[in-house]
């Protein structure tokens, strides 16, 4: 089936984006993955390319344009090379939307052209331990301070993915407490500098997948924000949160969807070059059944998750359809890494394989940005049930 999804100037990218990865990401991934983090370095070269300039207008730098097709493209051509660019993905996916949706011009000088050159780094703090999707149920708090300058926040937050490089995190606290007809009352975003007295980084979490990706917990004690770092209006904050989870969770079903893509190509030139009982894997019946379903699963992962982005761009991505995307292309990845690695047999199982990297990166899509028992929720209520 021929894309109609991407024009010229998205190819031309994506030859560029494509040598990029081959000149400087490959040679040196397999050190990025026993170190458990990419360079801090490697984010300027991500900013010289011009990935992290290109929703932002140009008079911060930036390109100007309003699409996530160039993100798209970075999905697939990084899952085609087996690799990842550690936690840049949060700094435009996740807090690029919420400055340009929040900030006052104010901020937006003093945010963007640091944002768009890799000066600062963001990422952005929601979890708590113990509370995981229940977002309402957080206790970090930011209380005014007496003379109206500043907040002053405390608590914890755990899972943030780019909280080791990050400069700048948006940290979600409680500014009131929640009222007994609505839990999620209270909450507000800040932007807080990571070099602030009292913020401290806690251990870099050693995950199962992702593993070049800086993941890690922070704290907050009697951290100073001051009030011209809060990010829209006092206590809208899970208001705000629930405008951006649909690009969110498009970005989960399209970067699971490129994931099954790779695995299928990944698996045929495998069981072509492998050979067992005198002929390729490749020849024998199973096989060709095996890839032939799996290239199936991908085709329908693609229409969907291309329906989705086309959505997203026109502004017209509701929760439910963004929830739909995330779990059939998420569950889809599931299943197709899965077959596509068992191909490979014992060899499947080794981290020199990409096949086995990308098995453990996949696991989280079922769990982050919404469990797919959530979006399950969020689908049959829409459905009206």
């Amino acid at each position: 089936m021929r894309r109609t999804v991407f024009n010229e100037d998205h190819e031309a990218f994506r030859e560029t984006l494509r040598a990029f990865i081959e000149a400087e990401v490959v040679p040196v991934y397999d050190e990025w993955f026993q170190a458990g983090i990419v360079p801090r370095e490697f984010y300027y070269k991500l900013a010289e390319l011009g990935l992290f300039g290109i929703n932002v207008d140009e008079e911060f730098g930036g390109a100007g344009l309003d699409t996530h097709k160039f993100e798209a493209i970075q999905y697939e051509e990084t899952a085609r090379a087996g690799v990842t660019f550690g936690g840049s993905g949060v700094h435009v996916l996740l807090a690029l939307p919420y400055i340009k949706m929040l900030a006052t011009e104010d901020q937006k000088k003093r945010w963007l052209p640091k944002f768009v050159s890799a000066e600062e780094m963001w990422a952005i703090a929601m979890t708590e331990p113990g509370t995981g999707s229940d977002l309402a149920g957080m206790k970090t708090t930011a209380k005014l301070s007496e003379d109206g300058t500043h907040y002053v926040l405390n608590g914890a937050k755990t899972f943030i993915t780019g909280g080791v490089h990050a400069d700048k995190v948006i940290v979600c606290a409680r500014t009131a407490p929640a009222t007994a007809e609505d839990r999620r009352h209270g909450i507000s975003l800040f932007a807080v500098d990571t070099k602030s007295e009292g913020y401290s980084i806690g251990r870099k979490l050693d995950k199962l997948g992702l593993r070049t990706s800086d993941t890690a917990e922070l704290a907050f004690v009697d951290v100073k924000v001051p009030v011209e770092d809060l990010m829209g209006e006092e206590n809208k904050g899970f208001y705000y949160l629930g405008k951006n989870l649909a690009s969110e969770r498009w970005g989960i079903a399209f970067g699971a969807y490129a994931q099954a893509k790779a695995a299928v190509d990944f698996a045929k030139k495998y069981t072509q070059d492998r050979t067992v009982f005198g002929q390729p894997v490749a020849a024998f019946q199973n096989t060709k059944f095996e890839l032939a379903a799996c290239k199936a699963e991908v085709d329908a992962a693609e229409a969907v998750a291309d329906r989705a982005l086309e959505a997203l761009d026109a502004g017209e991505l509701t929760a439910a359809e963004a929830a739909s995307a995330k779990l059939f292309c998420t569950e889809v990845a599931h299943r197709v890494i899965d077959r596509c690695l068992q191909l490979h047999g014992g060899y499947g199982y080794m981290n020199e394989y990409p096949i086995a990297r990308l098995y453990a990166d996949n696991r989280v899509n079922r769990i982050y940005g919404g469990t797919s028992e959530i979006m399950k929720t969020i689908i049959a209520k829409d459905m009206g049930l």
